[in-house]
């Protein structure tokens, strides 16, 4: 079996506060996976290591054969991440953004015309291509978000919330896009508070709360091992009905942030 990525007993304190505590799982190579977890679970600090963004206080994480902590460069190479919050230009076009990128991930320039004509034609962005993206609505901004990731030909793609906020019909096209890099052969991570959206795209699953995994397996076998008819029904047997409300602390002067 080939893993793109594999941990063991990974995990993150800060100050005393265990935010990922022992996790170990395997990500298949070529396959779609799933994230899942109440708010706080975990999910964003084990991904930040996964991505060489923090350092684990234990344990051992490798992705794409290569360790997070003696190899990160190598790691950086490998994945492609596309984060909740846009990291895209507003000033800069659509052209521009792409280009940028690029030149941030290496990109050859005798290859960054046809590669950033490429995805934008793919995005069905190409005819927008010289407007800032300021002036794009959020399904635009978000095509364009997810191609930024893909600028330099990664192995692995890891997209947080990736439809959040978006029209249906954008919500429909990014689901569809995350199952054509499957078969492209990518290996996709997609972390998500859509139940629906984690059992139609997922094959394999990790359900996380309070910085540990309680399940990891392909959908359908954890749906028969809970006797559940849908993923939602498997997460609420894991993580339980009760609601969870906590104080964000943003609060400023000016009001929330």
């Amino acid at each position: 079996m080939s893993y793109a990525v594999e941990t063991e007993n990974l995990t993150k304190a800060f100050n005393g506060f265990i935010a990922v505590n022992g996790v170990s799982i395997r990500v298949r190579r070529g396959s779609i996976f799933g994230l899942l977890g109440p708010n706080g679970a975990g999910k964003s600090t084990f991904l930040r290591m996964i991505c060489t963004l923090l350092r684990p206080t234990a344990g051992r994480a490798v992705v794409e054969g290569h360790d997070v902590v003696r190899e990160p460069n190598e790691v950086r190479k490998a994945i492609g991440v596309v984060q909740e919050k846009l990291l895209l230009y507003p000033v800069l076009t659509a052209q521009e953004n792409l280009e940028l990128f690029g030149r941030l991930y290496g990109v050859p320039e005798s290859e960054m015309r046809h590669k950033v004509r490429e995805l934008l034609e793919e995005v069905k962005l190409w005819g927008f291509r010289d407007k800032p993206v300021g002036t794009f609505s959020s399904g635009m901004r978000q095509r364009l978000n997810i191609v930024r990731a893909l600028m330099h030909d990664p192995r692995l793609v890891i997209l947080d919330e990736p439809t959040n906020a978006l029209d249906p019909q954008s919500v429909r096209w990014v689901r569809d896009y995350v199952k054509r890099l499957k078969e492209r052969g990518l290996t996709v991570i997609v972390t998500t508070h859509d139940m629906h959206e984690a059992e139609e795209l997922s094959e394999d699953l990790a359900i996380m709360d309070r910085g540990q995994v309680l399940e990891v397996g392909p959908v359908q076998e954890l749906k028969s091992k809970y006797n559940a008819s849908t993923v939602e029904d498997v997460f609420l047997k894991l993580t339980g009905r009760e609601l969870r409300d906590e104080l964000s602390g943003r609060i400023s002067a000016r009001g929330w942030r």
